[in-house]
C-alpha cells in the first residue's frame, strides 16, 4: 500500500480525504497544490508528509527553473520556509528539509537531480525503517493479544509500510493471531476512515470503536498492548501523537496495560528537552463543529481544537524504532540511540 509517488516530475498523492470510500490521486505540480494537501490532510502523518516534502522541494525549483533558467539560494530558501510553515508539530517535516538544504549546498550548480535522488532515498529509507521497526516491535506482542491503536500510523502516514501498523503487520506476517482496535480519532476520524481500511486491506481482523469507548473496552480484558504512533517525541521520551493519545495512555496504565510508541528515529527531537517545548498545533473549530459539510454544532459555538497532546513519558512502557526498543530511563537510553 502507497500514498506517494513521483513520476514524470511530478508528485502524485492519495487524497486520504476521500478514503475510504473512493482512492483518488492528486496530482500536486506546483508549491500551493503540495502545501494545500499537507494542510487540508489529504497527505497526512509525520514520516508521510516528511517524503512529500523532500519532493516537495523539487516540485518548487523545477518551477524556478523553467521561469527563471536557474536556481538560487534565495530561491530554495524561499520554497523551503513554505514548505515549513504548512504544519509545525510534526517533525519530520523540518528533518527532510534540513537533509535537502545539505544535498542544494553541495550542489548549488546543478540541484535538481541530486535533490530528487535524496527524496527518492528518504522516501526509501523510510519503508525500511518501518519493516525494521515493526520486527522489533512485533517481539512484545503475543500471538492471540488484542491490540488497541489511536489515529492513522499505518502505511497511509508513512512512506508505505507504517509505524505502529507495522508492529501489527510484522507480528500478522509472523504468524500471530491478533485483532486490532481502533480509535474513531476525532476530530478528523482517521482511526474509523483509515485504520480500519488499511486492516480490512492485509486482512487483520480490526474493530472500530468511539474514543470513549476506550475504557470500557480494556477493562472488558480485550486490550493486552496499545502501539500508537508519534509526530514528534523529546528527548526524555515525551511523545506527542494525535488529541486523546494521552487519555488512552492514562487508562492503559490504570489497567495495567503496556503503551508503546513506534517511530522512526527522525521522529526524535533531540533538541527539546521535553514534551512542554512542542508546538503544538491548533486546528479550524469546523473540525469540531461538523464534519465535510455537516455542521452538527450551534454555528458559531466557542470550541478548543488541538490536533495534537503529549503523553508523558512515565507512561512509555517502550519506544520502538528502527534501532531497537528504547526503555527508560528516556533521557539516557535515547542519546545512546543516537551516540
Amino acid at each position: 500500500m502507497e500514498a506517494i509517488r513521483f513520476q514524470d516530475s511530478t508528485l502524485y498523492l492519495l487524497d486520504q480525504r476521500r478514503l475510504p470510500h473512493e482512492e483518488t490521486w492528486l496530482r500536486c505540480d506546483t508549491i500551493p497544490k503540495i502545501c494545500e494537501a499537507i494542510v487540508t490532510l489529504a497527505v497526512r502523518g509525520a514520516p508521510a508528509i516528511g517524503v512529500t516534502a523532500a519532493y516537495g522541494l523539487v516540485v518548487g525549483l523545477q518551477d524556478v527553473q523553467q521561469r527563471t533558467g536557474r536556481i538560487t539560494a534565495e530561491d530554495f530558501k524561499q520554497v523551503q520556509d513554505t514548505l515549513a510553515a504548512t504544519r509545525p508539530t510534526a517533525v519530520n517535516l523540518f528533518w527532510a528539509l534540513e537533509r535537502q538544504e545539505k544535498i542544494f549546498r553541495a550542489n548549488p550548480k546543478e540541484p535538481l537531480a541530486a535533490l530528487l535522488e535524496e527524496a527518492r532515498m528518504i522516501h526509501q529509507e523510510d519503508i525500511e525503517m518501518c519493516r525494521t521497526m515493526g520486527r522489533f516491535g512485533a517481539e512484545v506482542i503475543d500471538d492471540g493479544d488484542g491490540c488497541l491503536t489511536h489515529c492513522n500510523a499505518g502505511a497511509l502516514a508513512t512512506g508505505g509500510y507504517g509505524t505502529a501498523l507495522g508492529v501489527f503487520r510484522a507480528a500478522w506476517e509472523e504468524g500471530k493471531k491478533i485483532h486490532v482496535y481502533a480509535d474513531e480519532t476525532r476530530p478528523l476520524l482517521q482511526g474509523s476512515r483509515l485504520t480500519t481500511y488499511e486492516m480490512i486491506k492485509e486482512g487483520i481482523p480490526v474493530t472500530l470503536l468511539c474514543d470513549t469507548m476506550t475504557g470500557q473496552l480494556m477493562k472488558s480484558g480485550k486490550v493486552q498492548k496499545v502501539v500508537v504512533g508519534s509526530d514528534r517525541t523529546a528527548a526524555n521520551g515525551d511523545v506527542a501523537n494525535k488529541i486523546g493519545t494521552m487519555q488512552v495512555a492514562i487508562l492503559a496504565k490504570h489497567f495495567g496495560i503496556p503503551f508503546y510508541a513506534a517511530l522512526p528515529t527522525s521522529t526524535i527531537d533531540m533538541s527539546l528537552a521535553s514534551g512542554d517545548d512542542i508546538p503544538i498545533e491548533m486546528r479550524s473549530g469546523d473540525e469540531v463543529a461538523g464534519f465535510g459539510e455537516t455542521l452538527f454544532a450551534p454555528a458559531g459555538v466557542d470550541t478548543f481544537t488541538p490536533a495534537f497532546d503529549v503523553t508523558p513519558h512515565e507512561l512509555v512502557a517502550g519506544i520502538i524504532t528502527e534501532k531497537g526498543i528504547v526503555r527508560a530511563p528516556y533521557t539516557e537510553n535515547l542519546k545512546k540511540l543516537f551516540a
